[in-house]
């Protein structure tokens, strides 16, 4: 029986990950025991055949991680749109017996794909009766298998959650609008931002949301006025008045009014300059946005859909119909391509219709909840109290180590209590705070600038309230008459609001809503798969670490890298994964001196070979004895003259900066569904002690009576941590060859 044969190809746009999945597929393609090849150039190398098909071998996709753009080409075939390229395709494809495909694209790319595995039963049968294949090969592979994944920075694709691409064209946008607030704030002055997405708003919105900017114009829900731009011209300068010395506007490329018409940046700035009697800039992202290397979410994302596109090949069966990788929640799934294709190209039509409503629907709850989340924060200032309505007061605290996202957190909650007519109180440094009665009254300019802060504005420390601090807090909580708090952060904050909820029969003051958000960049936290402040600090892990390994091939070194985490090492598995290191040292699985041997034989083996860098990444807390200078010790002194070995352990680094855009725009999330939470329970005769999260299913609210039976005390982690699932497939990546490689033929 010959060997089992698959191909990929990228095609459409690139984005930034299309190569972290082309060496995840061929990497598990040659673990699981096929032959691999690249067809380079897209659709274009399929039709030309020859030396754009090429067999790779396991250092074929070495190096390549980091890399921005696809390394094997892609390219607009309008050959392949004819019958006649695609016959040319398909006897390119046979000369190697290949009937696996594996396409990254959009969704152009994904139903020209689904076309050609319709049309393959009778390309074999014509290209027979040519006499160009024989009726052996023709039966040898009756079927065509096509697996896909989206390449796509405008995260269109119906089905999935995340598109491969779409969180580093974010980052981009982020940064050059978080670049031009400065200025715009320095001068007064207002800048317009056009950004990608011609039928589909996600880019334009979540920047919006995560920039803090004060209007955006998207496909999917155009201003619901005829005279929008009088909507506009009033808003920016209610924002002025109030204070914003700033005016960002964020469109989309396909931006449109509600007739259809498209809206151009030309036209904004023209009607901006005439009103606000101001000079108008205007900023075009264009292709940058799909440029340079990628985030470690979309790493990570290409990593794990190119591992699961192998797997969906290893199950293909001859009636299975071609397969879409997704993401869900945190999780990879499959879904049927062509219906995805087909709603995907139901959302244009909709616009295209007119009927935005229905397009607002098929992009699915989370576009809907952001949405409305951002309209609340673009107002220049917050709704006035209803008549007669009972005003809340609700207390916001941060507690713990800074993470990035806490300041945006405390300015959603903020302003959406404040819109919601009720009066925020910001508390400083933690639960001391609350023992020395530190509050103050929070405005809705207060926070304005929170939005790209890192850090924490309120203060935040680890103490957790007990004894005589319990008496004090019940004296503020009375004294100020606080019904209801959010506090945000990591383990002390769920254990201290825990604390408070426990005391209830001793202190009638904490018989009021108590909620805790999630932050804390080692991702330690029950009832929360992603913490806030993790993305970002994954990302400085990942920034840091390639130029460590630039330092590190120039000069044939191996780096023992130390990251945080403490006991949970979620950030050094998920840095592992991004950065491709070959060994990650975690405290769940521990170490040992037979671990530690075997490494170091690994090492000595592939530096004896041509290696020219090593990289062992290592949770703080991995074994107490065999620490990073042990490690690095060892290493430097059995590598001899073949290899030098230094240590870099990153430190508080991985706390500071800018929280990413994911941190951004979860912890927006989370904090309105907080502030909700407080609102419905605060008048309950038994107002509940929640703590919030993000899981597979979205976003839970869970009672903070099932958290002690969530955590492994003694550690300081969750008794169940999703992500070491992920541990087998970063060990197969880490294999210095795929088991009996052979050479390509």
């Amino acid at each position: 029986m010959s060997k089992k044969r698959l191909a990929l190809l990228t095609s459409g746009g690139d984005a930034p990950g299309m190569n972290a999945a082309i060496r995840a597929i061929v990497r598990f393609g040659l673990y699981q025991g096929f032959d691999v090849y690249a067809i380079y150039e897209g659709y274009q190398g399929m039709v030309d055949g020859g030396d754009r098909i090429r067999q790779m071998n396991w250092d074929s996709v070495g190096g390549i991680l980091h890399r921005g753009g696809t390394v094997i080409g892609t390219a607009r075939c309008e050959a392949f749109r004819t019958r006649e390229g695609r016959l040319q395709a398909a006897a390119n494809l046979l000369k190697y017996e290949i009937d696996n495909l594996v396409i990254i694209g959009g969704d152009g790319s994904l139903t020209g794909a689904n076309l050609f595995r319709q049309e393959w039963p009778e390309l074999l049968r014509e290209l027979t009766a040519q006499g160009r294949i024989s009726q052996e090969v023709a039966d040898s592979h009756r079927h065509l298998t096509i697996v896909g994944l989206v390449g796509s920075i405008d995260n269109d694709m119906h089905g999935t959650d995340m598109t491969i691409g779409a969180d580093t064209a974010l980052h981009r946008i982020t940064e050059a609008v978080d670049a031009l607030t400065s200025t715009a704030a320095s001068h007064q002055r207002t800048f317009v931002v056009k950004v990608m997405g011609r039928n589909c708003g996600y880019l334009a919105l979540m920047a919006c949301l995560a920039t803090g900017a004060g209007w955006v114009l998207i496909p999917e829900n155009p201003p619901n006025i005829d005279n929008w731009e009088e909507k506009m011209i009033e808003d920016l300068k209610a924002g002025r008045k109030a204070g914003r010395r700033d005016s960002i506007v964020i469109m989309a490329e396909g931006a449109r009014d509600r007739h259809g018409k498209t809206i151009g940046s030309s036209h904004v700035v023209e009607v901006l300059e005439k009103h606000l009697e101001e000079e108008v800039r205007v900023t075009v992202l264009g292709h940058v946005q799909r440029g340079g290397k990628p985030s470690a979410f979309d790493r990570n994302l290409g990593t794990l859909m190119g591992h699961a596109a192998v797997e969906a090949v290893l199950a293909a069966k001859p009636e299975t119909e071609p397969q879409l990788v997704c993401l869900r929640g945190n999780r990879i799934v499959y879904a049927p391509l062509t219906k995805c294709v087909e709603q995907t190209h139901a959302v244009a039509a909709a616009i295209e219709a007119h009927d935005y409503e229905r397009a607002m629907d098929l992009r699915g709850g989370s576009f809907k909840e952001a949405f409305r989340t951002l309209r609340t924060l673009l107002r220049s200032l917050p709704h006035e109290p209803t008549p007669g309505q009972k005003r809340m007061r609700f207390a916001v605290l941060n507690s713990g180590a800074p993470a990035p996202g806490m300041n945006t957190a405390v300015r959603a909650a903020v302003r959406i209590g404040l819109d919601k007519g009720h009066i925020m109180l910001g508390v400083n440094s933690g639960f001391r705070g609350l023992v020395d009665g530190e509050l103050r009254e929070m405005s809705w300019m207060s926070v304005n600038d929170w939005a790209s802060m890192g850090g924490s504005e309120l203060g935040a420390n680890r103490e957790i309230p007990s004894g005589r601090d319990l008496y004090a807090i019940a004296r503020t909580i009375e004294k100020h008459e606080i019904n209801g708090l959010l506090v945000i952060g990591g383990w002390s904050a769920i254990q201290g609001a825990y604390q408070l909820y426990r005391e209830r029969d001793n202190f009638p003051a904490f018989n009021i809503p108590i909620i805790c958000l999630p932050a804390s960049i080692n991702n330690n936290l029950p009832g929360s798969e992603l913490s806030i402040g993790a993305d970002t600090a994954l990302n400085n892990i990942v920034w840091a670490v390639d130029r460590i390994k630039q330092s590190a091939i120039a000069q044939r070194r191996c780096f023992v890298v130390e990251v945080m985490g403490r006991r949970c090492g979620y950030l050094a598995l998920m840095s592992g994964l991004a950065t491709g290191a070959e060994r990650v040292y975690l405290h769940e699985e521990g170490v040992t001196l037979r671990d530690l041997q075997g490494d170091l034989d690994q090492l000595i083996d592939g530096f004896k070979h041509g290696k020219r860098l090593g990289l062992l990444i290592r949770n703080e807390n991995a074994n107490p004895i065999y620490t990073t200078d042990f490690m690095t010790a060892l290493f430097e002194e059995e590598g001899g003259n073949l290899f030098d070995v230094r240590q870099t352990i990153l430190g508080h680094v991985q706390q500071g900066g800018d929280p990413s855009p994911f941190d951004r725009i979860q912890s927006t999330r989370l904090a309105a569904r907080c502030i909700e939470f407080l609102i419905e329970n605060a008048q309950s005769e038994a107002p509940q002690g929640a703590f919030i999260g993000i899981e597979s299913g979205g976003i839970q609210i869970k009672n903070i009576e099932e958290m002690p039976r969530m955590i492994d005390e003694a550690n300081r982690r969750p008794k169940k941590q999703w992500w070491l699932d992920l541990r087998p497939i970063a060990k197969v990546l880490a294999l210095p060859k795929a088991p009996a490689e052979e050479a390509p033929k």
